[in-house]
């Protein structure tokens, strides 16, 4: 692995190099101007709040592509009801605060810590970053939050405090944009994305796709 000079904002190629399980450099900072280039160039932070910071870009990549988005028929009842209401980029504090405080199964503390939370937030201030609300009478019940670049959109983490809330909300943003994204970034697997139709790819496809992206806009 690569230690990051704090001073210079730059990272390994990760088309060139592998890392170690996906990890290819760590060090560096959480400033807003080296998250989004990580990002544009396909590369994450993942880390223990305390610990050296860890730059991932794993091989395969967990996506999903609009089209093969898979709603169930009780997941299309409950969009049909509208069980649910949808808002986008209306309170990202609270729904990046609460991906962070959320309890999750299997899981003690979290990743997210307050110095990234931070970055996350001024991304947003600049029109980088986006969150998607559910409600549910009145209360936000649910949401996700990530970044967005050009016709891919980054997805970074999401909530629930009651169930289904997270996947309608996903749902729900997938079916609106789907004729302007090209792809959406989920990092790494989770049984509840492939449920909704994620799935793996190797690094060098997602690679292009967000290359070839990044010189269109």
């Amino acid at each position: 692995m690569i230690r990051l000079d704090e001073n210079e904002i730059s990272f390994p190629d990760p088309e060139r190099y592998d890392g170690h399980e996906g990890v290819i450099a760590f060090g560096g900072d959480l400033s807003v101007e080296r998250i989004w280039f990580a990002y544009q160039h396909g590369i994450f932070p993942w880390y223990n709040p305390g610990e050296e910071i860890l730059w991932w870009c794993p091989d395969p990549r967990f996506v999903l592509f609009p089209d093969e988005i898979r709603v169930s028929k009780s997941m299309r009842k409950i969009l049909d009801r509208q069980v649910f209401s949808f808002s986008e980029n209306k309170n990202f504090r609270e729904v990046i605060k609460n991906c962070q405080e959320i309890s999750r199964r299997g899981q003690s503390g979290t990743w997210l810590s307050d110095e990234l939370m931070e970055s996350f937030i001024k991304l947003h201030e600049y029109g980088l970053a986006k969150s998607i609300e559910v409600w549910q009478n009145n209360e936000l019940v649910g949401g996700f939050y990530g970044l967005q670049i050009g016709n891919v959109f980054c997805g970074e983490s999401m909530f629930a405090k009651v169930s289904n809330a997270s996947k309608a909300g996903f749902i729900h943003f997938v079916e609106t944009h789907r004729k302007e994204l090209e792809l959406i970034d989920c990092q790494s697997h989770t049984d509840h994305l492939e449920s909704l139709g994620a799935r793996m790819i190797p690094k060098r496809e997602f690679l292009k796709i967000l290359h070839k992206n990044n010189e269109r806009r």
